[in-house]
């Protein structure tokens, strides 16, 4: 495990995490102390764990709004799939037909010109 020290509201944290993910650890509590250093901003001094609170709320509020536009992303991707799939059905459906009309004269061609090599006087 790799250890880092972070900084929120001027106070160092000691913290583990996973080699190779210090940067990001540092970046997220960079992150977190911009939002604890906008409350401090907006109400001055009201408590470390007021604006610790405050702050995480406000977090867990963006996060809730990205995973709900996720999900918005994810039904309209599922929407457009279908109706991809109901397109192509309705393309191939139609190329079915045309090609069984197709085959039908062809058929028929081929029918008509047997009955007039088959016909008495031919050949």
């Amino acid at each position: 495990m790799a250890q880092v020290v972070v900084t929120i509201d001027g106070k160092a944290y000691r913290m583990a995490c996973e080699e190779g993910q210090e940067a990001h650890l540092e970046g997220l509590a960079q992150k977190f102390d911009r939002y604890v250093g906008h409350l401090k901003g907006q109400f001055g001094e009201i408590g470390d764990l007021r604006v610790t609170v405050m702050a995480s709320i406000m977090v867990m509020d963006e996060l809730s709004e990205a995973n709900r536009r996720i999900g918005e992303l994810e039904r309209e991707m599922e929407a457009m799939r279908q109706h991809r799939g109901q397109t192509q059905s309705s393309v191939v459906e139609k190329s079915d037909q045309a090609l069984a009309g197709m085959l039908t004269e062809l058929s028929s061609q081929v029918r008509s010109i047997a009955e007039k090599l088959n016909a008495p006087g031919a050949g």
